[in-house]
């Protein structure tokens, strides 16, 4: 409670100090934005590089930015369809201008993710990094880490150093309800509707800007967005021949070495960017090592009025297991423990099966087309194809022969093999393809869009038995199971913003899906996981955004979102129609109100998100590491997050977010069962719990980044991060819980040039800079025996003082 009133105190002062002016702000820019006919641009954006400022051009073309401190400025002026214009500006005095802008003839890059995005007047919670962040914190580490700053998002990695499996949620949503798309086409598997980071590794290397949208945000291709929405822009092919050599090493035997090079633009018409990475590290748990391969490449062909984009996205990944966690009670004496492989040898010794991988090749084709009809109509149009391939090897030490449909056999006429070790391979085998387009207007006071796409998945899950201590008649590679998938996902939608006054737009959205999901075979256990299912969802989204001048602004908004459940929360349900998983609801109110100014900004949004069947973590896992769900009727989420930033002077820059909330299942009754030892009889039994806490939904999460810039091209970054308590079951009981906790990283950024080199990066970072022993996520539940309680779990450990060093050279 001492941290929350702290951070309330700073939040508070930060406020003071924002409207205060540290610096007195002194003189405006003003002026038009029109085309070469004179026609004036409604809706421009105008950015002053280097301050907090930014506005957009009213109905006759007109802006204003006031109060900012004498210097000299970049001032940045875009509009689709139009050349970008950077003016310097000397600003001894109020200066007045008119600017011209003028047509392009290929169309901006932009507009591959307009239809997706929200701008500026949309009226969501969202962020953006651009490419020169990205390239900054862009050490080896996934995009969850390269995310941490977002506001209510919390990451975690099951190594413990950011590297291999990493995740993130936002709002105490998990990550298979957050939608993420690439240039616009869907990246969540099908199936599970989560994105696994590890398959695309180095993925923030071909990266030239992201979008994060809190809530429901705005209509997106592929899996439902429940809690947020995650868009990636892939680099656009560079205009110069360039190359680019990078290298990290640090903590662990981290170690990343990428080649970028680009061919420039040839022939006027044709140009191709390439980079190849490779990633290896042994983690911090034990063998949660990686090796990691990737190669991007991307090419793009001008049309007339438009472009043709090629990408080829392709990672390898090889990664220890390590999704089970340590065990509670391995914390103290060896928080670096993982059980993953775990046998007894013929002599009796304790071992670990050093093969206990996971093993995964992902491929996408991409092919993204853009046509400017003319100066107020666009289109966009990709067609895509992922390849997945792989499978994750474990050994299972005295497993039943009948757990495999096998028979029990007699060896030399005496003993009865009822059960053996083994070791077996676990497959996925996939493909996902399909198409999605935008449509995209935009003239004086309506900007609109159409958009939508259809895209299907092939899927099969299959076993193999590679080794059996005592096989029999039993064939090796063995083939125990099969289940195959066919999911088809369908969504059209129509997006408006409409400047109703000078300061007043209104945006409107609906789109419908259309899901068909279904499965043959059997699963790993042998149960039959058969399905059919269809789903029709309609999601109207509609809300107010208001700018009182360039420095204010307010937005609200109102916003329905519907889900199918995954492959997982079919499969924990297989046998028990009682327990067949319902589709969720959301219905997702919104509203925020921004300040900026040269020097801070300041940013405050409110959220209350109401769901039906809303599916919910029990605590525990599946064998493969996913959660296991539940419906629960009635829940809810609301909260406030402030974000704050100041700029008392050039040299140093603070930047912060807070997040507090309420995540609450109403009127709560939790089912368990209670064994009797004397009797063997097993008691089915309920208690009410009224209401509690969501699982894995801390009501705080806050970070801090104070930023110094000592001498030129130098800069310091202190950078702290606290999560609050969480609980990893609904019962709010403090047996299952994570406890809050603070880290916090150092980094330091330096560039240079020299003769034939346009850029020298040094980078350090010191992570976890004061070796605290936290733990970011865990799992596990309760048993009842003889009326008494006994609690069980396994937590996720990150790793104490460790750095990562990068060089980057660019020629």
């Amino acid at each position: 409670m001492k941290r929350t009133t702290l951070l309330f105190i700073l939040f508070i002062s930060s406020s003071i100090l924002l409207r205060s002016n540290v610096v007195p702000s002194r003189y405006s820019i003003s002026g038009s934005v029109g085309d070469e006919s004179g026609n004036p641009l409604s809706g421009a954006t105008i950015i002053l590089e280097g301050t907090y400022l930014g506005t957009s051009s009213g109905l006759n073309g007109t802006f204003i930015l006031r109060k900012i401190p004498e210097g000299i400025y970049n001032l940045k002026v875009s509009y689709l369809g139009y050349a970008t214009v950077v003016k310097e500006i000397e600003l001894w005095s109020d200066v007045t201008l008119d600017i011209t802008l003028t047509p392009t003839s290929i169309v901006a890059d932009e507009i591959i993710v307009k239809g997706v995005r929200a701008s500026s007047e949309t009226p969501v919670a969202f962020t953006e990094l651009n490419s020169e962040l990205i390239r900054k914190l862009n050490t080896g580490q996934d995009i969850p880490y390269l995310l941490s700053r977002v506001p209510s998002l919390v990451e975690t990695s099951e190594a413990g150093t950011g590297i291999g499996y990493t995740n993130f949620r936002i709002r105490g949503t998990d990550p298979s309800r957050i939608n993420v798309t690439i240039d616009g086409i869907p990246l969540n598997d099908a199936e599970s509707q989560q994105v696994f980071w590890v398959d695309m590794p180095d993925l923030a290397g071909s990266v030239d800007d992201i979008q994060v949208q809190r809530g429901v945000g705005t209509s997106t291709n592929g899996a439902a967005a429940f809690g947020a929405s995650v868009n990636l822009k892939t680099v656009n092919p560079s205009e110069e021949a360039y190359a680019e050599v990078s290298t990290s090493y640090g903590s662990f035997n981290t170690f990343k070495g990428s080649l970028k090079a680009g061919t420039g633009l040839l022939k006027e018409k044709f140009v191709m960017d390439i980079r190849i990475s490779g990633l290896m590290s042994d983690g911090y748990i034990q063998r949660s090592g990686s090796s990691h391969r990737s190669l991007f490449m991307t090419s793009a062909y001008k049309l007339t009025k438009g472009r043709l984009k090629v990408n080829f996205i392709h990672g390898e990944e090889v990664t220890g297991i390590s999704w089970w966690g340590v065990p509670a009670d391995s914390l103290a004496a060896n928080r670096t423990y993982n059980p993953a492989g775990k046998y007894v040898n013929s002599f009796g010794l304790l071992e670990h099966y050093h093969s206990q991988e996971d093993n995964y090749t992902q491929t996408h084709f991409q092919l993204i087309y853009n046509w400017q009809f003319n100066k107020n109509l666009y289109l966009n149009i990709a067609a895509h194809f992922t390849r997945g391939l792989g499978y994750y090897e474990q050994y299972r030490e005295d497993d039943d022969l009948s757990d495999y449909g096998l028979s029990s056999w007699v060896y030399a006429g005496l003993i009865e093999i009822k059960s053996t070790d083994l070791v077996r391979r676990k497959w996925m085998f996939n493909y996902f393809g399909g198409m999605v387009y935008n449509l995209h207007y935009n003239k004086n006071r309506l900007e609109a869009d159409l958009g939508g796409g259809f895209n299907r998945y092939l899927g099969d899950h299959f076993g193999r038995i590679i080794w059996m201590r005592h096989a029999g008649t039993t064939e090796k590679d063995f083939l125990w199971h099969t289940n195959g998938a066919l999911k088809d996902d369908f969504n059209i939608f129509g997006k408006i913003n409409f400047q109703m006054t000078e300061k007043l737009n209104l945006f409107t959205d609906l789109q419908y899906r259309y899901i068909y999901y279904s499965m043959n075979g059997d699963d790993d256990d042998l149960r039959e996981l058969n399905l059919n299912k269809k789903y029709h969802f309609i999601n109207p989204k509609a809300g107010l955004f208001y700018r009182f001048s360039a420095r204010h602004e307010a937005y609200t908004s109102f916003s329905v979102a519907n889900r199918e459940p995954t492959r997982a929360n079919f499969k924990d349900a297989a046998g028990d129609p009682a327990a067949m998983p319902r589709p969720e609801c959301l219905l997702d109110l919104e509203s925020g109100y921004r300040y900026k100014s040269a020097l801070s900004n300041l940013g405050i949004n409110l959220y209350y998100m109401i769901y039906k069947d809303q599916l919910v973590p029990t605590g525990e896992l599946s064998n493969v590491g996913y959660p296991i769900m539940t419906n629960v009727e009635k829940s809810h989420r609301a909260g406030i997050e402030l974000l704050a930033g100041i700029k008392p002077f050039r040299m140093l820059e603070w930047n912060a977010s807070l997040t507090l909330s309420k995540n609450k299942i109403r009127d709560h009754t939790e089912y368990y069962t209670d064994y009797e030892n004397f009797t063997g009889e097993l008691f089915y039994l309920s208690k009410f719990l009224g209401d509690v806490d969501i699982a894995y939904s801390p009501s705080v999460i806050a970070s801090n980044e104070f930023s110094v810039y000592p001498a030129r091209n130098l800069a310091i970054h202190i950078i702290s991060k606290y999560v609050g308590k969480q609980y990893f079951d609904n019962t709010a009981s403090d047996l299952r819980k994570i406890d809050p906790y603070l880290v916090s990283n150092l980094r330091l950024d330096y560039s240079f040039s020299l003769k034939m080199i346009e850029r020298i990066d040094l980078q350090l970072q010191v992570n976890n800079l004061l070796n605290n022993m936290y733990l970011s996520n865990g799992y596990g539940g309760y048993w009842y025996e003889d009326g008494e309680e006994h609690n069980w779990a396994y937590y996720f450990p990150q790793a104490g003082i460790n750095y990562i060093t990068r060089l980057t050279i660019r020629f």
